[in-house]
């Protein structure tokens, strides 16, 4: 495992690229500078040809409680705060990639923030969920807001943002602010691994088409840059050979080097 900045670690095996918040005095909450690390960690991991998932997760018993509150007691710092934590959230819903978080304990503003840019969340029971800007007089941002409405719907996200109450993990998942419950961290831990090897197994031009698609309408230049893809790849006629051979498929595509990404929409 490797330190990139203060507060990230990074690790990587069978596939699986994990980044883990660190910052246990204070619930993992993210500071200015681990905002500002975050997309060039991610940016490094899109680039390893043998990174398939990407785990966000928080160090020992919390997911994250949000932004550093003592770097918000002036308004140069709150502008500095919500530039790189809106960055970092970008960045992170632009990934390539797969992306999962793995959530134990607090999940509470900045740190919920970045669970509802990765496409899939999945808790330990116990776990807490809040949008807090409400508590503070902050203004969430309109990119964010609608990837909260996005994932978790209007009703939801004007819930969490009105009153700054935190949900349990139960009313999340029936909200579909999360996608899966698991008994406690081992579990979760297990699944998320299972999960991976899933994943493993599929055609990541079905995943990264599908995670593009699923940002929203693609350009035509993008609809038409997915059709070569389809038409030139021999994933679909691998996937049809295995199936009726009774096998599992052995999928080949990659996405060429330096190829184009459109960056999702929130």
């Amino acid at each position: 495992m490797s330190r990139f900045g203060p507060g990230l670690l990074v690790s990587a095996r069978d596939g699986v690229a994990t980044v883990t918040i660190s910052n246990s005095a204070r619930r993992n909450a993210m500071t200015l500078g681990m905002w500002r690390a975050l997309p060039g960690v991610l940016a490094g991991l899109a680039a390893e040809p043998g990174v398939r998932l990407l785990v966000l997760t928080g160090e020992g018993e919390a997911f994250s409680a949000g932004a550093d509150i003592s770097e918000l007691a002036d308004a140069e710092g709150r502008r500095e705060v919500q530039e790189a934590a809106l960055a970092a959230e970008e960045a992170l819903a632009a990934f390539p990639k797969p992306t999962v978080a793995a959530v134990r304990g607090y999940c509470v503003g900045g740190g919920c923030q970045l669970a509802v840019a990765c496409d899939l969340r999945f808790a330990a029971r116990g776990a807490r969920f809040g949008v807090t800007p409400a508590r503070l007089g902050i203004v969430y941002a309109a990119a964010s807001t609608r990837r909260l409405v996005a994932v978790a719907g209007p009703s939801t996200a004007k819930y969490l943002l009105f009153s700054a109450e935190l949900i349990d993990e139960e009313r999340a998942l029936r909200t579909g602010l999360v996608d899966e419950v698991l008994p406690d961290g081992d579990q979760l831990d297990a699944r998320v691994r299972r999960f991976a090897e899933i994943l493993g197994t599929r055609s990541r031009l079905t995943q990264t088409a599908a995670k593009e698609f699923a940002a929203g309408p693609p350009s035509a230049e993008r609809a038409a840059h997915w059709a070569r893809q389809a038409a030139e790849s021999t994933d679909t006629d691998e996937g049809a050979a295995a199936f009726l051979a009774g096998r599992a498929p052995s999928f080949t595509w990659t996405p060429a080097a330096g190829a184009p990404a459109a960056h999702p929409a929130p």
